[in-house]
Formats: structure tokens, C-alpha cells, sequence
């Protein structure tokens, strides 16, 4: 037998704060006891305050990150964040196809925390087109699914009517996140084909310390994922995790905007399984 860990890779872009992107990712695959790796698509001149400039990574050279990767550690999940630019759109869709059996959670990454747009209009069409169909999960929150769908969704019966829209565009399961409604509960909204929608409700935490809240979701719900749970467990898992690391950082002060969560409140153990060689 061969000892191994739960790897998860990481598609997406660079966060020089440390708050958001594959930063966030890696440090919630750690918290979750899994091997975080990464592939990555743009890095970014960032801090707590906003996005001041992004530097895209060429196509060819993210073909070549995912190539290295999945040749030697395989994943057991992948998380798609910032993908914006066509061309990335269609190496990440022509390499994923040959690997239909990795769950993928794809946050769109579209808008900032701090409001700024982190895409170019012509990618959206070809995420639609290209990406949502291979990914397991779409995670929208309420600013992207209006980007996806084309009006504002500012209320709970906006986000039942973007989640069955979005469901619509050839995707397996869409899960819209309400953190930006104003009201005391939290409400995401999990829809996937052929199966009632499910709701999950938290209290709403009163904190600026929301820098990277999207990225840690995702993360979260691939880890899982790859640790053998269901969509609907992994989603619940996650949220928990989310909710006590923004309630065990709220009161934290980094930088002079909004600040990163405690990704580690409370870490468990690097996950080990045994495997045949």
C-alpha cells in the first residue's frame, strides 16, 4: 500500500495581498487537510483596497502548468477561479474534457469584493459556452449571476429565478450566494437538475473582513468534494467553515480596507489515505 494525500488543484489567479485568488485557495485546502496545488492564470497588483492592475499569464504557459500537475499528482478536485481571456476559456475547456471523472467547482470570477471587474464582456459568453458544462458546480454571487443572466438580482425571488436561468445554460448545479442582500440571515440557494432546490441559511456577521469570502467557498466545497462527500454535504461542510472563519476574524485589522478571513481558526490534520501503488 501507498500512503497519499487528497490533492486539489487550483485554476485561477494570484492575490499579491494574500487575501483572495490561489492564496485563498491553498491556505483553505491546508485548513481542510488536503495537498493544494495550483495552476495559475493572471497574477494581480492587489491589496485590501482594490485591484489595481492585472498581469495576464500566456495560454500556452497555463497548458503547460496543468500539464505538469495532472502528468504526476492527479487532483481529486479542481477549483476554477479567474479565467479572462478567451483563449484561456479554450485550454482550460480542450485539456478538462479529457478528464470527466474530477469534480469542478467553477466560481466565475467576475467582480471584486471592493466592486472592481476582473473580466472582459467576450469571455462571458465563452465561459457559458465552454466551461459551464464540464464544471460540477457553478458558485455565482449576486453581482456575477447578474453578469450571467443579464439583469440585477437584489432579492431572494431574483436569486430562485438566476439560479433555474443559469441551471439552464447546460450547467449540473448552480449554487447562488446572497451575502450581498441586506438582511440579518444569509441565504445561498443550491440548484441541480432533476432535484428540488435547497436552501442554506447562516447569520449575517458584521464585519469588513470579507476580502476572498468567494474564493474560500469554492475551495472549500472542491475539497470536500474531493474528499468523497456529496455536492449537497460538501456545500453545507463548506459554509460552516466559512461562516466561523469570517466570525473568528471579523474583529482582525489587515491592511486599511476589507481584510482577509481566518482561514486558520482551527486546521485539521493533512488528510492521509492508502492506496494500491
Amino acid at each position: 500500500m501507498v500512503k497519499t494525500y487528497i490533492p486539489v488543484l487550483s485554476i485561477a489567479g494570484s492575490d499579491s495581498s494574500g487575501g483572495a485568488g490561489i492564496q485563498a485557495d491553498l491556505k483553505t485546502f491546508a485548513a481542510l487537510g488536503c495537498f493544494g496545488m495550483t495552476v495559475i492564470t493572471a497574477t494581480t497588483a492587489q491589496n485590501t483596497q482594490g485591484v489595481r492592475q492585472i498581469h495576464p499569464i500566456p495560454a500556452a504557459h497555463i497548458e503547460a502548468q496543468m500539464t505538469a500537475v495532472l502528468e504526476d499528482i492527479p487532483p481529486k478536485a479542481i477549483k476554477i477561479g479567474m479565467v479572462n481571456q478567451p483563449e484561456v476559456v479554450e485550454v482550460l475547456a480542450h485539456f478538462l474534457k479529457k478528464f470527466p471523472q474530477i469534480p469542478i467547482v467553477f466560481d466565475p470570477v467576475m467582480v471584486a469584493t471592493s466592486g472592481d471587474r476582473l473580466i472582459a464582456d467576450q469571455t462571458v459568453a465563452l465561459l457559458k459556452e465552454k466551461l459551464f458544462p464540464l464544471a460540477s458546480l457553478i458558485t455565482p454571487n449576486l453581482d456575477e449571476a447578474a453578469v450571467l443572466t443579464g439583469y440585477k438580482v437584489e432579492t431572494i425571488d431574483k436569486m430562485n429565478q438566476a439560479g433555474k436561468d443559469i441551471l439552464d445554460m447546460n450547467c449540473q448545479a448552480v449554487l447562488i450566494k446572497g451575502g450581498h442582500l441586506n438582511s440579518p440571515i444569509i441565504q445561498d440557494i443550491l440548484f441541480q437538475k432533476n432535484q428540488s432546490l435547497q436552501i442554506f441559511k447562516s447569520p449575517y456577521i458584521n464585519t469588513t473582513n470579507l476580502h476572498g469570502t468567494g474564493c474560500t467557498l469554492s475551495s472549500a466545497i472542491a475539497a470536500e468534494l474531493a474528499k468523497g462527500n456529496s455536492l449537497s454535504l460538501a456545500v453545507e461542510i463548506a459554509r460552516k467553515y466559512v461562516y466561523e472563519a469570517l466570525e473568528s476574524g471579523k474583529d482582525i485589522k489587515t491592511g486599511h480596507g476589507n481584510g482577509p478571513l481566518n482561514h486558520f481558526f482551527n486546521p485539521q490534520l493533512q488528510i492521509i489515505h492508502e492506496m494500491d501503488p
